[in-house]
C-alpha cells in the first residue's frame, strides 16, 4: 500500500522500503483511514503474538514452557535481505525457527554472522561461475547488536590457534524465536581473527574448522553470558559438533568425570544429519584440530586420544576427526531428514555399532517440511481463504481441510496460477534488464537470461545447488530429442534453471557451465534460461510461477529436497527420481516419478530415457489438453493433489511437532531412548 513498485524494487525488504519511500507518500498514508485501519490491526496483531500464551506448545506442555531448546546451525535462511545461507540446510533451519515461533516452542537459534554473506554469483559470457562478494547493508536488515549484562559488546572469549578471540553477537527475532549470530569482527582481536566469520563456507578446511570452533564453543559461552540454560541442545548437521564437546568440557570443569559428562551431554542432545554425500561431512586431521583448539583435553583431565576418539570412524579415515561422528557419539537422539535418507544413514553409520545389523542402528527419520506461510504465494492463500474460510489456518492439522483442496474450482485455481506465472516472467525480464544496464557488456547474455521465454509455454523449473549428483545436465543427454520437445510450435516447452555451485566445487561449476552453454544455442530458440544469483527471493518466484518442478538427483544421494514441497504448496506438481522426500511423497496423483534403475545398469542413461518418455508421452500432452475455457482439467487434478499432499504431510508444522514429541520433550523429561551409545 505504501509503494508497490518500490516494494518489488527492494525485493520485498520492508526496512529498505521504509528508508527509501517518498516522505510525501508517508504523510498521505498517515491521513488515509483505510491505511491507518490496517496499520492499527497489524500493530495489535503483533502485540497479541508477543503476549499470547495459548500456543500449541504451551497448551500441550504447560509444565515445559520455560525450558529452552538451543538450535545450532552454520547457516539460517530467513529472508533474502539477510544472505547468511547457501541453500537447503539454511532455509530448512529458517523454516524450523519460523514454525517454532508459530507453535510457541521455546526455541532459540545460534549461528554465525557472515557480513559478506555467501558468494554472489556472476556468470562470464562462457558460462563460468565467478564468485563475487560484497558486504550487505546492516541498516537494511532486522539485525541488532547484543550487549552483555554490563553493556559490553564482547560476550565471550575462546582460545583459537593460541590466541584469545573475543566474540560478540547480533540478534534477529523470528517472531517469538531469537537467533544469535556470532561475530569476531572486534577491535581487540587479531586482524586475521576479525575476518573469521566474514564469509559462509569460504576458504579451505582450516578456516572452516575455526568457524566451527567459534560456532560450537563460542555459541555455548555466549548463551551462558546471556543467562540461558537450555534443557535441550540440537546440532543441525555436523558443523555444530563442537557445541557438544564444549558442554563436556563445562561439566568436567564443574567436577564431573569425563565419562559422566559424556553421558549427561548425550541425554540432552539431538543431532540431525542432512546428507549421505561424504563431502557433506567435515573431517579434519588431529593436527589441524590440535593447532586450532589447543590441548583442550587437559581441561577435561583426559588423554588426547580420549577426545579424538569422539570423532573416530572405525571404518573410514582412521586418522581424521569426523564432526558428524562426534555429534552422533554425543547425542542420544539422532535423525535423518526423510524415510529414504534414514535407511541410507543407518547403513552409512552402521560401523559405529559393529554388533548390530543396519536396520537396528538407532537413527530415526523425521522428514523435512517447509513453512507454509513463507512459501505459499499470497494469491494461493487468498484463494484458499475464499474456498475454505478465513480461519482455515487454524485447522491446518486436520487432514479433512487439505482433502477439501481437491474441490477447488479449476478455473479459479488456473487463473491464480496464470497470474503467478506472469509475475515470474516479468521478474525474469526485469532482472535481465537490470543486469544488462548494470554489469553485462555483451548482448548475448540476454539470450540466456530468459528474455525470449513464452508465458503460454509449459515452463519447467529447476532450482538447485549445482552439485554433480543433482544432475542438472541430465536433460541434455540427447540434445536432438530435447530440441524436438522444446520447439514444437503447437506444444512448446521451456526450462528455467537457477542455482549456484559451491565456490570450491570445480565439477559443479563445470556442470553449470555446460547448462549455460545450452541457453545460447539457436536450435533451442531461447527456450532455455539460466537466472543468475539464486536466492530466497528468486526461489519464491520460481516455486510459485513455473508449471512443473524438475528434480533429478542420483539415488540415494538426495537426503530430502524440499524445493519440490515448496512448489507443491503452490499447486506445482513435481517430476523426480524416487529419492529424498519424493520416495514417500509421490502417490501417482501429484506428479511423476522416474522409477529405480536395475542394479548394474547405466543410471544416467536409464533415467534420461525415462525422463524423455514421461515428458513426451504424459506431461506435455496432459498440459496441452484443454477444455473450452482453455483450462487443462487433467493438469488441474495433478495441481490440486500436489497441493493437498504437500500441505497435509510435508509442512514444517508437522515436522516440528515430530521433533517436539519424539526428541525435545523426552529429552527435557530425562527419558533416554534406551539404545547403547556408539562404540569408541
Amino acid at each position: 500500500m505504501l509503494d508497490g513498485a518500490l516494494w518489488h524494487l527492494t525485493r520485498h525488504n520492508p526496512i529498505e522500503l521504509l528508508r527509501r519511500v517518498d516522505l510525501a507518500r508517508l504523510a498521505a498514508c498517515a491521513q488515509d483511514p483505510v491505511f491507518l485501519e490496517r496499520y492499527d490491526a497489524l500493530i495489535a496483531w503483533n502485540g497479541w503474538v508477543a503476549d499470547t500464551h495459548d500456543t500449541w506448545f504451551e497448551t500441550t506442555y504447560p509444565d515445559l514452557a520455560q525450558r529452552t531448546i538451543a538450535y545450532f546451525c552454520a547457516e539460517f535462511g530467513l529472508h533474502a535481505s539477510v544472505p547468511i545461507y547457501s541453500g537447503g540446510l539454511g532455509v530448512l533451519a529458517g523454516d524450523h525457527c519460523k514454525t517454532a515461533s508459530d507453535l510457541g516452542v521455546p526455541l532459540l537459534g545460534v549461528g554465525l554472522f557472515y557480513i559478506k554473506g555467501y558468494s554472489d554469483q556472476r556468470l562470464r559470457l562462457d558460462g563460468w561461475q565467478e564468485d563475487a562478494e560484497e558486504r550487505f547493508d546492516l541498516a537494511a536488515t532486522p539485525l541488532e547488536p547484543v550487549r552483555g549484562p554490563h553493556g559490553d559488546p564482547c560476550l565471550a572469549t575462546v582460545r583459537l590457534s593460541g590466541r584469545a578471540v573475543s566474540i560478540g553477537a547480533w540478534r534477529v527475532m523470528v517472531g517469538r524465536v531469537p537467533i544469535f549470530l556470532l561475530d569476531t569482527d572486534h577491535e581487540q582481536n587479531d586482524p586475521a581473527d576479525r575476518q573469521l566469520c566474514h564469509r559462509l563456507y569460504a576458504g579451505g578446511p582450516d578456516l572452516r574448522l575455526r568457524q566451527e570452533w567459534i560456532l560450537g564453543v563460542g555459541g555455548v559461552r555466549v548463551l551462558r553470558t546471556l543467562g540461558y540454560d537450555p534443557a535441550v541442545w540440537h546440532a543441525n548437521e555436523g558443523h555444530a559438533a563442537f557445541m557438544l564437546v564444549e558442554r563436556v568440557r563445562e561439566l568436567v570443569a564443574s567436577g564431573a568425570s569425563f565419562a559422566d559428562a559424556v553421558r549427561r551431554v548425550r541425554a540432552t542432545s539431538v543431532f540431525t544429519t542432512h546428507t549421505p554425500v561424504p563431502a557433506g561431512h567435515d573431517t579434519f586431521s588431529p593436527e589441524q584440530v590440535e593447532q586450532c583448539t589447543g590441548p583442550v583435553w587437559q581441561e577435561m583431565g583426559v588423554r588426547r586420544e580420549d577426545v579424538f576418539r569422539l570423532g573416530h570412524h572405525p571404518a573410514l579415515d582412521h586418522d581424521r576427526f569426523h564432526m558428524s561422528v562426534a555429534a552422533i557419539r554425543l547425542s542420544a537422539r539422532v535423525n535423518a531428514v526423510s524415510r529414504r535418507h534414514g535407511e541410507e544413514s543407518r547403513r552409512i553409520w552402521a560401523p559405529l555399532w559393529p554388533d548390530r545389523e543396519a536396520a537396528r542402528v538407532p537413527i530415526t527419520d523425521i522428514t523435512n517440511g517447509v513453512h507454509v506461510a513463507t512459501w505459499m504465494a499470497n494469491r494461493v492463500v487468498a484463494l484458499l481463504e475464499s474456498h475454505l474460510g478465513a480461519d482455515w489456518w487454524q485447522h491446518v492439522d486436520d487432514p479433512a481441510v487439505w482433502a477439501r483442496m481437491l474441490k477447488l474450482d479449476d478455473f479459479a485455481l488456473w487463473a491464480v496460477h496464470d497470474e503467478l506465472k506472469s509475475h515470474l516472467m516479468r521478474s525474469i525480464r526485469e532482472q535481465a534488464r537490470r543486469r544488462w544496464a548494470d554489469q553485462w557488456k555483451e548482448a548475448l547474455h540476454l539470450v540466456g537470461a530468459g528474455t525470449l521465454l513464452d508465458h503460454h509455454a509449459l515452463t519447467i523449473g529447476f532450482g538447485r545447488r549445482f552439485a554433480t549428483y543433482k544432475r542438472a545436465d541430465l536433460i541434455f543427454r540427447d540434445p536432438h530429442r530435447l530440441q524436438r520437445l522444446l520447439v514444437n510450435p503447437w506444444r512448446p516447452v521451456q526450462i528455467v534453471f537457477a542455482g549456484k555451485a559451491h565456490p570450491g566445487d570445480e565439477p559443479g561449476k563445470q556442470v553449470l557451465q555446460r547448462v549455460y552453454a545450452h541457453t545460447r544455442e539457436a536450435r533451442f530458440e531461447g527456450r532455455i534460461a539460466f537466472i543468475e544469483d539464486y536466492d530466497m527471493h528468486l526461489g519464491h518466484n520460481l516455486v510459485q510461477g513455473v508449471d512443473l518442478w524438475l528434480n533429478l538427483p542420483r539415488p540415494p544421494l538426495e537426503a530430502c529436497g524440499t524445493s519440490g514441497m515448496k512448489a507443491a504448496l503452490n499447486g506445482v506438481p513435481q517430476l523426480s527420481t524416487l529419492d529424498g522426500w519424493w520416495a514417500e511423497g509421490y502417490d501417482g496423483s501429484n506428479g511423476w516419478a522416474i522409477p529405480g534403475v536395475p542394479e548394474g545398469a547405466d543410471a544416467d542413461a536409464a533415467d534420461a530415457e525415462q525422463l524423455y518418455r514421461l515428458l513426451e508421452d504424459e506431461v506435455v500432452p496432459l498440459f496441452y489438453t484443454r477444455d473450452a475455457r482453455d483450462v487443462p482439467l487433467g493438469w488441474m487434478e495433478k495441481m490440486k493433489h500436489a497441493l493437498c499432499v504437500a500441505g497435509q504431510r510435508f509442512s514444517a508444522r508437522r515436522m516440528l511437532r515430530q521433533y517436539v514429541t519424539e526428541h525435545y520433550v523426552p529429552a527435557i523429561r530425562g527419558q533416554l531412548p534406551g539404545d547403547d551409545p556408539p562404540t569408541a
